[in-house]
């Protein structure tokens, strides 16, 4: 088949675009970023540079594939968080109309059930809701669990304060996946024959954050790595701290309290899936302590 996927080389569309080469189909991968053409070439995928704003472009690069991979990259730059997520679930909803593609898999999030209370996920919500309204098109939304690989901000806590936090308790359940188990799904959904409009929740493993603490506190060295729940100014403090503007940090404080509250995980507990990713979190605690030596060695060097 012929497949364009979004996302350019990150931590899922690169593996996706490795597992369906493998299986001999024709990638495509779009990438903002015209000095990836030399990697994606080497991946064995044709390079489409351009912009997930630019709907023409969009739908140039869409023409004439089977199927679509669909996800919103972050953009740190917006003052609206949620409307910038919104409005890229809309180019890409005029895009494959206007390019005539019947199979769509969409990059969503756990959480994406509910249309506000949940931060940046609310967006989610909405380009659920837009790409639901194609016609004589099927979508497979993949309502992804929290990524492991965003413990690696805690890491700079961790080794400046010798602590994790947020601003929900270490009783807080946190559902999560690897990118990697993502793209194995979304493989998986793009070489199937999709019918209508569904979700799919892919997850790899679900804890408490004092277990979660203790396996990764564990892994680097730290067993008795304490937990500590901020406050929500101390949270949007950090946050623009390390650089986020007030406004996106505020829709993480708030995607804090649907964690506490236990509201984002409310459709996923009554609908758990039956098979879950591969990847645990004392798998991903090893990839964890890889990157905190690596980090702490150059804290140290500088």
């Amino acid at each position: 088949m012929k497949i364009t996927l979004t996302g350019s080389l990150g931590n899922i569309s690169k593996p996706l675009a490795d597992i369906l080469i493998k299986n001999g189909h024709e990638v495509t991968i779009i990438s903002s970023n015209s000095k990836k053409v030399h990697d994606i070439k080497a991946q064995g995928a044709k390079p489409a540079i351009g912009s997930v704003s630019d709907v023409v472009f969009l739908t140039e690069a869409f023409k004439g594939a089977d199927a679509v991979y669909t996800m919103v990259p972050p953009n740190w730059g917006v003052s609206n968080y949620r409307q910038y997520i919104a409005e890229t679930g809309k180019n890409y909803l005029e895009a494959i109309r206007a390019s005539g593609v019947k199979r769509v898999v969409n990059l969503s999030s756990i959480g994406a059930h509910l249309s506000g209370g949940t931060g940046p996920i609310a967006g989610l919500y909405d380009v659920e809701q837009a790409l639901n309204t194609l016609d004589g098109v099927a979508v497979r939304h993949l309502r992804a669990g929290l990524f492991y690989i965003n413990f690696f901000f805690d890491i700079g806590t961790i080794s400046k304060m010798g602590i994790m936090g947020n601003n929900y308790g270490e009783k807080s359940k946190l559902v999560m996946v690897h990118p990697r188990d993502i793209a194995a799904a979304a493989a998986e959904e793009l070489q199937s024959s999709l019918v209508g409009k569904s979700h799919r929740y892919v997850v790899s493993d679900e804890r408490e954050i004092s277990e979660i603490v203790k396996i990764l506190g564990t892994a680097i060295g730290k067993p008795e790595l304490p937990w500590v729940q901020f406050s929500d100014r101390e949270s949007l403090a950090g946050m623009t701290a390390a650089g986020m503007s007030p406004a996106i940090a505020g829709t993480y404080v708030e995607m804090g309290h649907a964690i506490s509250s236990g509201i984002l995980f409310e459709d996923f507990n009554r609908h758990k899936p039956r098979v879950w990713g591969p990847t645990k979190l004392v798998d991903f605690a090893k990839e964890f302590a890889a990157v905190y030596h690596q980090k702490v060695q150059r804290i140290i060097a500088e």
